[in-house]
């Protein structure tokens, strides 16, 4: 049986945890269940869709991609800006990479858009009752069971064009992690020809304008110095750059890039001011 990670924007919430296990549970051949793990979101597409590329990218370095089953399920009902009574959801895909790894969930945004590159076959399932709010629990659980048993042939799919899945452009907050560190969707090459470490970095992020120095890493400035560096989020060769403090975590108010840029949400956009 292979093992599933759920990425949601309601798996912050433990009820709802165990709701969606539970359910999945329910719908497996093995009555002892699988191994689940869960990782909360936002309401953010841009957000699930970093989460999502950054699972895969370890699952392929690391993991065991031809056993691993993915679900996300981020839908703010972007598909509608008029009242939806029977609270309708996205399209239901299911995503086979190149490595093997299965996805599954609505396609909504950009949910899927930071893999698009590594997708080999993009499957719908038509017929599927997309109305009800809570599809984590309602409607993706059997999906995910049937893929966790290779049983993903008894699922009525209809293969689609890759062109469904919109590609994502410019620079955003990718996530923000525990220690108030700003993980962002700017590729370290993007840097290339443009700064020179130790070179200060305009940047914008919810309306607040700062200077970064641009260091080797998190720990490559001076303590309490505002730094932008390659972190340890995308691509191997190529990583997202981070922007936070170095922090010993023993000052009274430690400030980190979070509170900097007063609190930003993933999602937010983000502007450098190239010279």
């Amino acid at each position: 049986m292979k093992k599933l990670i759920v990425v949601a924007d309601v798996a912050a919430d433990p009820l709802s945890c165990q709701e969606i296990r539970s359910s999945v549970e329910g719908y497996l051949k093995d009555h002892n269940g699988g191994v689940i793990t869960f990782i909360p979101s936002t309401p953010s597409t841009i957000h699930t869709a970093f989460l999502v590329s950054q699972i895969v990218e370890v699952e392929e370095r690391f993991g065991k991609p031809l056993e691993t089953v993915i679900l996300q399920n981020t839908d703010p009902r972007l598909h509608s800006d008029h009242p939806l009574h029977n609270a309708e959801g996205a399209k239901p895909l299911i995503i086979r990479l190149k490595t093997g790894i299965y996805l599954t969930g609505p396609d909504a945004g950009y949910n899927f858009s930071l893999i698009k590159n590594k997708v080999e076959e993009i499957f719908e399932y038509k017929g599927l009752n997309t109305e009800g709010q809570f599809h984590s629990r309602d409607l993706y659980p059997r999906i995910a069971a049937h893929l966790m048993d290779e049983m993903e042939d008894e699922l009525e799919l209809e293969e689609i064009s890759g062109n469904i899945i919109p590609r994502l452009d410019g620079h955003y907050v990718a996530h923000i992690d525990n220690f108030g560190n700003i993980k962002t969707l700017i590729p370290h090459s993007f840097f290339k020809g443009k700064f020179e470490y130790e070179e200060l970095v305009p940047i914008t992020i919810n309306n607040v304008t700062k200077k970064a120095k641009f260091v080797t890493n998190l720990f490559g400035g001076e303590p309490g110095v505002l730094v932008i560096y390659p972190g340890s989020s995308g691509k191997f060769d190529d990583r997202y750059l981070e922007i936070s403090i170095w922090r010993h975590f023993t000052e009274k108010n430690p400030e980190t890039g979070l509170h900097f840029f007063n609190y930003p949400r993933p999602g937010m956009e983000i502007k450098i001011k190239v010279k």
